[in-house]
């Protein structure tokens, strides 16, 4: 049932492609097995996973990345939309016997630990299945237009009388009230309209999004937590309840500090930074000969280290520069005097030469780099798994680690309809094959 999972460890040389070799590999731990998932925190939770994108794919994965039992619902033909998402894919193999390009980097991103029951309930079998499906869960996670399950009885009222016990969460772009509840909430038109990509940006530049979905993630962060904190109040009162989950609510909250300095100034915020910091100074990228390289002189000792390691000591009793408030007003002077220096040698150079100095400081990787990154690897933060349909693939782990127990990739993310067969066969009423396959006829299943 579960698969083989190996870490792959490879050090990283900065600049170079990297190196997956077999020679460079070393185990983390031992495979994982169905013993392992047993020690898991939500070991025995079952969740029924009816999301598809990021948001909701994400808090699932977390959920079962930390044990439960995960059941997504997909569209028979179609999918999770982030199946077509592509390219890259993961290309199947001769061995997969599939046709296509492949399973898309995006999905394989969010969807491991997981079965996928390929699923339509637009027809009255389907959704007969999902309702003995809701009695047999503990969560149900959803991210449709508030409303829009009504019509289906997969909606709360409906599905909270089949199981009062159950834990429903919606996951939507404005929350199930307000005026604008109805519309649909992507995760760049949120950064928008909630303030996060009017503080993004270049200090003279245009403002822009984050690099990845951070609300979409965050969202199934905050989400994924209240779940957890749901099933733990129901020990106490026996109960489900209903969990209302907005992107444009997770966006304000996670405004964080910047929130908090208008609220209490009454002022607009300050703008776009880029990587500067608006109240210390230095504390930005810097250009080095062939690169960037991120500097924190945070406060008067901080300089100090800065100043001696760029070969300017004069610099920390120079009037304009001796404190931190002089330093933000003379900010343009003096990151203009760093940035000479700076751009004197290369970033690996500098990388050596900053090495225990006790001043925080950081190359600025690219992506491929970080996943190469001699720590990133020592954390087996990337790990290999055998996918059923395009061999080995690697993917990000599970970040969380416990003393107790292993949270990690035991089951790759599954294909279209990998395990319906399986799930229904697995109801408490059980499925014959001859049942089984009349609703594939059907178009019910696949």
């Amino acid at each position: 049932m579960f698969t083989s999972c190996k870490r792959i460890i490879q050090a990283s040389s900065r600049n170079t492609k990297p190196n997956w070799s077999i020679n460079h590999t070393r185990k983390a731990f031992a495979t994982a097995t169905a013993s392992d998932a047993s020690s898991l925190p939500l070991a025995g939770i079952k969740v029924l996973d009816l999301t598809r994108v990021l948001a909701g794919p994400y808090c699932t994965q977390i959920l079962g990345d930390l044990g439960a039992d995960v059941i997504k619902i997909e569209h028979p033909t179609r999918g999770d939309d982030t199946r077509a998402w592509g390219p890259p894919y993961a290309r199947y193999t001769q061995e997969g016997h599939r046709d296509g390009p492949g399973e898309s980097a995006y999905y394989l991103a969010v969807n491991r630990n997981k079965k996928s029951l390929a699923l339509s309930f637009a027809h009255p079998a389907g959704v007969k299945i999902l309702h003995q499906l809701v009695k047999e869960s503990d969560v149900l996670v959803e991210n449709y237009l508030p409303g829009s399950l009504a019509k289906y009885g997969m909606d709360y009222d409906t599905v909270s009388k089949i199981n009062p016990e159950l834990i429903y969460a919606s996951i939507t772009g404005y929350g199930q009230t307000g005026p604008y509840k109805d519309r649909a909430g992507y995760d760049v038109m949120v950064e928008a309209e909630m303030g996060l990509m009017h503080i993004t940006g270049e200090r003279n530049g245009p403002p822009v999004k984050v690099g990845v979905a951070v609300t979409d993630l965050t969202t199934g962060l905050y989400t994924s937590n209240a779940i957890m904190a749901a099933l733990l109040g129901r020990i106490k009162s026996k109960k489900g309840q209903h969990i209302d989950v907005a992107l444009s609510d997770c966006q304000v909250a996670t405004l964080a500090n910047i929130a908090s300095s208008c609220l209490i100034s009454g002022e607009k915020d300050s703008g776009r930074w880029g990587t500067s910091h608006p109240s210390i100074v230095p504390y930005r990228a810097f250009k080095t000969s062939d690169g960037d390289i991120l500097l924190g002189g945070g406060n008067d000792r901080l300089f100090g280290i800065l100043a001696t390691q760029v070969g300017k000591a004069e610099w920390i009793t120079d009037v304009r520069f001796a404190t931190n408030a002089k330093r933000v007003e003379n900010r343009n002077v003096l990151e203009g005097l760093i940035d000479k220096e700076t751009q004197k040698w290369t970033t690996e150079e500098w990388l050596k030469k900053l090495e225990g100095c006790g001043m925080p400081y950081a190359a600025i990787n690219d992506v491929q780099t970080t996943l190469n990154h001699e720590h990133v690897l020592a954390r087996n933060m990337v790990q290999e798994v055998d996918h059923p349909s395009c061999g080995p693939i690697k993917l990000v782990n599970t970040p969380v680690k416990y003393s107790q127990s292993t949270p990690g990739i035991r089951l790759p993310p599954p294909t279209l309809g990998q395990h319906t067969d399986e799930i229904l066969q697995g109801l408490s009423f059980g499925m014959s094959a001859d049942e089984i396959e009349s609703l594939k006829s059907n178009g019910v299943i696949a």
